[in-house]
């Protein structure tokens, strides 16, 4: 078995070409094989009192946004993001973990400001994700969120559009009524970010139906689709804060790979995670033909579940949609990227990319309680199960 090739990483999407590897990232796993993800230093209490904060912070002014849509716009947006049910009652739906908001809380503390400096950064975040699962559940067909039907499953593709459109406006607008200096460089990197995970769900799309993707070109469109929108959020509260673009940086490196380790996880879950917990179908990212870090490593690895991984997948591509497969099909690709060491390897590129993000950190000076608080939610990004 061949050892699927690592591209270089320097903070932002590799370039095209030949990889550049810079550490062994091991051979990948046969089937069953577990690979150790845990970070025994880990406090989930004060993971958990960070999204609360990051939450109960960023969520009145979220609100106050999101109350300035039309109708029935408003009360499409309030069902997405889970303060009212299909019929229009309050509910207490998952809002999701808040791991953006939680970063762009402590950016602003990382540039010695308060935690509020932080929140018109962490609600424009917010918008600018939000209007991308609109969009990303209405082109994969998703019809489950969070344990609830999507918007486009109860309200309709042309809502869903307008709704995601209408935050992704929103963000912007957040921003520039600061009416700062600070606000306008906040913008501007928000802006650049949005543009990248726009190519990077395009890029997403364009793979679906193709036979073969290289591990570098996965990685490229999930540093964009995942990674470039972190990275703002763990930079934007620190340019409200008036921190220079040395720091700012550094705090953005930190986000992307983040991002990538966040999304290697993701990966993992939409092939292998429990239902109950991710709130999506079994098997979701096989359902939609995803060409995710795990299949693609498992394409790369060569040997006889490999290829032959590589055979089904071949007439996938060439099929109108998965519609008529049935559970065992499914079980059988899941079982042949295992087998092919794509589930391990892709656990070992999560752990290789949340080494990158702590590595960034080094480049700057940070208060110890807000390292020790970037470094937990790191640890909790790679450990945790939705």
């Amino acid at each position: 078995m061949t050892t699927t090739p690592v591209p270089a990483r320097t903070g932002h999407p590799v370039p095209p070409g030949p990889s550049r590897p810079e550490q062994d990232p091991g051979r990948p796993g046969t089937r069953g094989e577990s690979v150790n993800t845990a970070h025994p230093a880990i406090d989930t209490a004060d993971v958990a009192a960070l999204l609360l904060r990051g939450r109960t912070l960023a969520t009145p002014v979220l609100r106050a946004a999101v109350a300035r849509l039309a109708p029935p716009m408003d009360t499409v947006a309030a069902y997405h993001f889970g303060w009212i049910d299909a019929g229009g009652r309050p509910a207490e739906g998952d809002g999701g973990k808040a791991v953006r908001p939680a970063l762009a809380l402590l950016s602003a503390e990382a540039a010695g400001a308060a935690p509020e400096t932080g929140v018109p950064g962490a609600v424009a975040v917010e918008l600018v994700h939000n209007f991308s699962l609109l969009h990303d559940d209405l082109m994969d067909g998703d019809e489950q969120r969070r344990h609830r039907d999507t918007v486009w499953k109860v309200h309709g593709p042309a809502l869903a559009i307008l709704v995601g459109d209408a935050l992704f406006a929103l963000a912007s607008e957040v921003l520039l009524e600061l009416g700062t200096a600070e606000g306008a460089r906040a913008a501007r990197r928000l802006t650049t970010a949005s543009r990248k995970l726009i190519d990077g769900q395009a890029q997403d799309i364009s793979y679906e139906h193709r036979e073969r993707v290289t591990v570098e070109e996965c990685l490229r469109m999930e540093g964009n689709k995942t990674g470039a929108l972190l990275a703002c959020a763990t930079s934007i509260g620190a340019v409200l804060g008036g921190a220079g673009d040395h720091l700012a940086d550094a705090l953005e490196d930190y986000g992307y790979h983040l991002g990538l380790a966040f999304q290697a996880v993701d990966d993992i879950l939409g092939i292998w995670g429990d239902p109950e917990a991710t709130g999506k179908q079994t098997w979701s990212d096989l359902r939609q033909r995803k060409k995710s870090l795990p299949v693609v490593a498992a394409l790369a690895a060569g040997g006889p579940a490999s290829d032959r991984l590589g055979a089904i997948l071949a007439v996938d591509a060439g099929s109108d949609g998965a519609e008529d497969f049935d559970e065992t099909e499914f079980a059988e690709r899941a079982a042949l990227i295992e087998e092919a060491g794509g589930r391990s390897w892709t656990a070992e590129e999560a752990q290789r990319q949340h080494t990158a993000a702590l590595s960034a950190l080094d480049r700057v000076e940070l208060d110890p309680g807000v390292r020790e608080q970037l470094v937990a939610l790191a640890d909790f990004v790679v450990v945790r199960q939705r």
